[in-house]
Order: structure tokens, then C-alpha cells, then sequence
């Protein structure tokens, strides 16, 4: 596993993290302890150094089993990054320092820590980041130690160039993809230049750039590539990266048909991200310990050859960016 710098103010992170929502087992088929402890020990097994989490995923449960395994972990040093901002009370205009205060203090407490390493904005109102007085309120957390760095999760090229004003800002997680290439033009570039990090979510649109799915594939009631497939439940682009699923599986089709000799769609995807300087680390989620192996594997590929960047930015412009809805 190769390492890169979160951020010129920041920490090493693996290549590829780790994506925990998952293990909060809140949403799809759920996650039972003991897989969730066998996918964290899985992940830091194969070289993962970090984790990404949030206090709303499962309600707490991710950030307390992270907390748990960390209890009997003694290896090389794993960071987390958790966030706050989605929780009933709060999202969308309940955001207030006592607020912020009290979310920080729960997230170390059940991560067990006496500093988070990182808090990430999660998704908040975009006039909310604009207004940036939520800001202030960080930079005071982090002089009073109670957090060593902040970032931001955000939705859209805006409200990541809205965060990158903000002094001290060490991160931006977005959503980058084969199927969501809009932020290499001006985002990537800016974050880069100013020493931000950038974690990807959604490596693999949900799963669609796994190239397991088909049009007849079935999702359970509970899952969110199921309930908000079109957006009914929060931002549409958070599933399928946006795209109409049986848009998403042609479109992989044709993916395959682009494929160097030995190459299968999930590497593709996740080597193309990782050839992107500006990105620090990818954060594929999993549900199975064996998830872990395939996806850490990505960090040793070589390089996609100029010309296949260059055909799959052509595929991105003339077959996806029409099809993708949501806030981008």
C-alpha cells in the first residue's frame, strides 16, 4: 500500500481507506459486530491507514465499533476522519457552536479519543458554509485541542471553492469518478494549489463501476441504492453517482469494451482516480472482509496510459455528463 500526504498541513494516508458507513448497518442488509471488527482488521491487515466515518452512520455505531477495534489494535497508526452536520436537530438550519461542541465531544468519546484527527463538514446548506461563521467555530475547537484539522464533505464544485477560502482547511471529500470527471478542470487544480486534500467517496458509483450489476439486479427495501435511486431520500447524486441505474449498467457495458488486457471495470475506476495528483486517498466502502482485498489492491497498478485518459475524458463528455442529475 503507498501513502500520500492529506493536505500540506496534514497526516500520511493510505492510498485507499476505508468507507464506513457500511459498518454502521443502518441501511441494505446491515453488518453484524463481528464482521464489522473482521472488515476493520481486514482493512488495517492489507495496509489501510485510514478510516472515514460520521456520527450519523448508524447512529453512532460506526464511530463506536471503530472505537471498539481500536481498543485491542497495536499496529502501524490508522487515522479517522469522522463529520457532523447531518443529524436530526441539526441539518439543515440547527447549526449552532453549542451544536458543534456537543457532536464533537460524542464522536470522541465513542471513537475514544481524546482528539479527533479529523472533523469534515457533512453536506451542510451550502449558505451555511457561505456565511462561514461554522468555521470559526472549528478553528476554536482545534486551538482548545479537541480536534487536530477540519475539512469539509460537499456536494457540488461550488461549496467545495466556497471551502477553500476558509483558512486552515485541510481537506475536501467530493464525489469523483469515470462517471463524475467535472471536478478535474477547476476543483482538483485549486485544492491542489492552495494544499488541500481531496478524499474520494463513491470510487465505485455505488457499485456501478464494480461491473457486478445488471439491469435485472435487485437491491433490498432498505438500501439506498433501492430508496433513492431518484433522490427521495437525500442528494441523488449520492447513489449510482448520480446516474438512472439502467443508464449506469450501459454505460458500464460500454466501459468494458475500453478495458486494457487483464483489467476489470473496479480497477479501471479506481486507478484512473488515484492518477489524479490532487487526490489523497480513495475510501471505498465494504461489507464483506473480502471487499477490503480487491479494493487495497488498487494502490499497486500501474498507471493508466496517457491515451486511455484521454478516451476514457472523451467517453465521460460525449456518453455520461448528459445523463447525470443531482447537485454537481
Amino acid at each position: 500500500m503507498k501513502m500520500r500526504q492529506l493536505g500540506a498541513a496534514g497526516f500520511e494516508v493510505s492510498e485507499v481507506g476505508l468507507g464506513c458507513w457500511q459498518i454502521g448497518g443502518n441501511w441494505g442488509e446491515g453488518v453484524n459486530r463481528e464482521i464489522a471488527l473482521e472488515i476493520l482488521a481486514t482493512a488495517a491487515g492489507n495496509g489501510v491507514r485510514f478510516f472515514d466515518t460520521a456520527d450519523v452512520y448508524g447512529d453512532g455505531r460506526s464511530e463506536d465499533l471503530i472505537g471498539q477495534f481500536f481498543k485491542h489494535y497495536d499496529g502501524p497508526e490508522i487515522r479517522v476522519a469522522t463529520k457532523f452536520g447531518r443529524a436530526a436537530g441539526i441539518y439543515p438550519d440547527g447549526y449552532t457552536e453549542d451544536a458543534l461542541r456537543r457532536g464533537i465531544d460524542g464522536s470522541r468519546e465513542r471513537l475514544g479519543v481524546e482528539a479527533l484527527d479529523l472533523v469534515q463538514l457533512h453536506c451542510i446548506p451550502t449558505e451555511v458554509m457561505r456565511q462561514g461563521e461554522i468555521f470559526d467555530w472549528l478553528r476554536k475547537l482545534q486551538a482548545e485541542g479537541a480536534i487536530r484539522h477540519f475539512g469539509a464533505s460537499v456536494e457540488t464544485v461550488e461549496e467545495g471553492l466556497i471551502c477553500l477560502e476558509q483558512e486552515g482547511l485541510l481537506s475536501l471529500q467530493v464525489i469523483f469518478n469515470l462517471f463524475r470527471q467535472k471536478l478535474v478542470s477547476e476543483l482538483l487544480p485549486q485544492a491542489q494549489a492552495k494544499g488541500v486534500g481531496i478524499i474520494v467517496r463513491l470510487p465505485l458509483a455505488s457499485g456501478l463501476l464494480s461491473g457486478r450489476y445488471s439491469a435485472q439486479t435487485v437491491f433490498a427495501e432498505s438500501d439506498h441504492r433501492n430508496f433513492n435511486r431518484d433522490g427521495a431520500a437525500f442528494n441523488v447524486g449520492e447513489t449510482f453517482a448520480g446516474l438512472p441505474f439502467e443508464t449506469g449498467v450501459a454505460l458500464v457495458e460500454k466501459l468494458k469494451g475500453m478495458l486494457p488486457e487483464g483489467m476489470t471495470v473496479a480497477k479501471l475506476a479506481q486507478r484512473w482516480i488515484l492518477d489524479h495528483p490532487a487526490v489523497s486517498t480513495i475510501i471505498p466502502g465494504a461489507s464483506a472482509p473480502d471487499q477490503i482485498v480487491r479494493n487495497a489492491a488498487a494502490s499497486g497498478f500501474e498507471p493508466l496510459p496517457k491515451a486511455l485518459h484521454a478516451e476514457l475524458a472523451a467517453f465521460y463528455e460525449d456518453e455520461v455528463k448528459a445523463h447525470i442529475r443531482g447537485a454537481y
